[in-house]
């Protein structure tokens, strides 16, 4: 195998990881989601807290790592492939506003430096649900795009 076909081959590998770890902390996102969604109506309660805390943190790690390392990956010329980097361009303005959707939850209920206030829970993660559900899709569309041959 020449050095070409080896380093396609790792890129290809690295790419497939890459996308497995994304989708990964995804479902693990979602699952959250739908449970602090589940215990509604809200009330403070220790579990909820936790709860809540958890899912934050799955939250930052989640939107993270697609805009650091996938988005990353894209714009520091890793990725080669013009149509990857054609929807790229295409999607990250929804991929931001989704992102800031998520940074701004958890800064009004990531309980580190504040208390708890269950008055709006409810409307906001509604609102971040669409939002979310937003960025899924233009997520799926670019992963198709790389995991095309």
């Amino acid at each position: 195998m020449n050095t070409q076909q080896r380093s396609d081959g790792e890129r290809r590998t690295g790419t497939q990881g890459m996308i497995d770890k994304l989708l990964d902390e995804r479902q693990e996102m979602l699952v959250l989601f739908c449970q602090v969604a589940g215990l509604e109506p809200y009330s403070r309660t220790e579990s909820l807290e936790n709860l809540l805390q958890t899912f934050c943190q799955v939250l930052v790690d989640y939107t993270a790592f697609g805009h650091f390392e996938v988005f990353g990956h894209i714009s520091d010329g890793s990725e080669r492939r013009g149509r990857v980097i054609k929807v790229a361009e295409e999607i990250y303005p929804g991929f931001v506003e989704a992102t800031e959707a998520a940074v701004n939850f958890n800064d009004k209920y990531d309980l580190s430096d504040h208390a708890l206030k269950l008055d709006n829970l409810s409307k906001d993660l509604s609102s971040l649900g669409e939002e979310l559900a937003i960025r899924v899709e233009l997520e799926d569309r670019l992963v198709a795009t790389m995991l095309a041959r």
